[in-house]
């Protein structure tokens, strides 16, 4: 759990990290808010939103909205849900604000967010592609602005969130069109623990035909699949190093992940029609000099190529793209700087 603390002008002025693993207890993230020192409001970050389109002020009727889409993100909503309970227990007479991974992606253009099943399930349980990790996405596509010198409003922006959740985005004038993930966090790339996109028949067959409980299938392609099933590891880093002093599990891993990966981009480029900038984020993004080279290798097609020397050399936020090619980007993913905009424009009239 990641909190900090900004001032008026988006400065860091402290930040706790707490260890993940359970629900965190009032006293712990009341002694961790205590360190922080005290602030004029707080921002969630909230993985799904639903059909919301913009962060919202957190009151009981929230919550209980967000309660009820908690099964379709069970990783991160429960435990979000937990910390805005102690939050406001802790801090009852500061304004808090939700901010959701979802909001960025619902300029989705009904090509890329509809589902070819039939139209009577679309419409009782609202199904469509929601997609996620839309506060990395957005300040990314934001900071490719910045670094390039030119109007978000004209850059095609292709945006690889790569974490242990991971997900690409295409966003055309700082617009999300087209995105990986889906009606839940698991569609789309492999990640350290969920398997991605899956031939849907597969599940099928393992719960008829192979005896599987629908809550053993979902518990596997959350928790035991993805990089851990291929690799018995679900750290990254683990798995480059291993495949590094020529471990098989390792390299099909990395091989694996590669592949998806650059099949996302691809398919992200060619909603765009093209592509401007490619920017690289996420605690493997930015921490691994061979997962942005195993991203990038194999697209030069694009015009996409990475110098060796910048790629190793690189701390975000940097250009490690080869001269003269479509500028590539690593940078440090700040949705704390992305929800303290949304908080301002829900709270500051």
């Amino acid at each position: 759990m990641k909190l900090r603390l900004l001032d008026e002008e988006d400065r860091l002025v402290a930040r706790r990290d707490l260890a993940a693993g359970g629900p965190v207890g009032e006293e712990e993230l009341a002694a961790a808010l205590e360190d922080l020192g005290p602030a004029d409001a707080v921002g969630h970050r909230v993985v799904h939103g639903g059909r919301r389109t913009a962060a919202a002020r957190l009151d009981e009727g929230l919550v209980a909205e967000l309660t009820a889409l908690a099964d379709l993100a069970p990783l991160h909503q429960p435990p979000a849900l937990a910390a805005m309970a102690v939050t406001s227990a802790v801090l009852p007479d500061v304004p808090a604000v939700a901010c959701f991974d979802t909001a960025f992606h619902t300029t989705l253009p009904a090509a890329a967010a509809t589902y070819a099943v039939p139209a009577d399930w679309r419409n009782r349980w609202d199904l469509h592609r929601y997609g996620f990790h839309g506060l990395s996405h957005a300040w990314a596509a934001r900071r490719a602005a910045e670094l390039t010198g030119r109007s978000a409003a004209v850059l095609r922006v292709v945006t690889c969130h790569l974490g242990a959740g991971a997900s690409l985005a295409a966003v055309a004038g700082g617009r999300s069109i087209d995105t990986t993930m889906g009606f839940t966090p698991l569609e789309g790339l492999v990640m350290a623990t969920r398997s991605g996109s899956v031939d849907p028949g597969l599940l099928l067959w393992l719960q008829t035909h192979g005896g599987l409980a629908a809550d053993e299938v979902a518990d596997a392609l959350e928790h035991r699949s993805g990089i851990r099933a291929l690799a018995g590891t679900a750290d990254l880093a683990e798995v480059v190093a291993g495949a590094e002093q020529g471990d098989a599990d390792a390299t099909l891993a990395l091989d694996v992940y590669a592949h998806r990966a650059r099949a996302g981009v691809a398919a992200m480029v060619a909603a765009l029609g093209g592509v401007d900038v490619l920017v690289i984020t996420g605690g493997a993004g930015e921490a691994s000099p061979q997962v942005r080279a195993a991203l990038v290798g194999g697209l030069g097609f694009l015009g996409l190529a990475l110098d060796p020397q910048r790629n190793a050399d690189a701390e975000p936020d940097a250009e490690i793209g080869v001269t003269g090619a479509v500028p590539v980007y690593v940078v440090a993913a700040r949705e704390d700087l992305q929800i303290a905009g949304e908080v301002r424009a829900v709270l500051v009239t």
